[in-house]
């Protein structure tokens, strides 16, 4: 449709730039990463604000190559306020967060998002909450779904969500 195309569009031309994974962040001072992750969560939010997904995924992904890849630190605390509009676009329109767990056997070492995000999304009224493993090769199917049912728990979070025709189905954490 001619709004799908617009917010994808959008998200992967507005600065005519490549994937985060294609990036030469030798070319980048602090300024210019922070400057990269504004822009990527203000597309984050647009997306949001769509709303024609189920699941809202990826949410940290510029940090797998940023802070996992090339060791440049980052303060998220500089983008709450952002991901706090995320977080809460997503909760209000009844949206699932993913925690995607391929983070935990790459070099960042962390699901994406974090458990602090995944907290705060639970507490700005975030109800549903999927899991993935972002597999691409078979031996990585389900790898880390334990820990990221551990973290939802942690959060608050009482029930992994499904979706059959999309429409969320509800599985208790056991």
């Amino acid at each position: 449709s001619r709004s799908y195309d617009f917010v994808i569009g959008s998200i992967h031309n507005l600065r005519n730039m490549e994937d985060f994974w294609f990036l030469k962040y030798e070319d980048y001072d602090s300024d210019g990463i922070d400057r990269l992750l504004r822009e990527y969560f203000d597309e984050e939010l647009l997306l949001a604000q769509w709303a024609k997904f189920d699941t809202l995924a990826h949410l940290t992904y510029p940090l797998r190559y940023i802070c996992g890849e090339h060791n440049i630190p980052v303060d998220i605390s500089k983008f709450a306020g952002q991901i706090d509009a995320i977080l809460q676009t997503v909760a209000e329109k009844g949206k699932a967060l993913e925690i995607n767990t391929s983070g935990l056997r790459q070099k960042i070492k962390s699901t994406m998002p974090d458990e602090s995000i995944v907290r705060r999304f639970k507490e700005l009224g975030g109800e549903y909450i999927t899991i993935g493993s972002d597999a691409h090769f078979a031996e990585h199917l389900g790898a880390g779904i334990n820990k990221g049912m551990e973290i939802a728990k942690r959060c608050g979070f009482r029930s992994v969500t499904l979706y059959q025709k999309r429409e969320p189905i509800q599985i208790p954490i056991e």
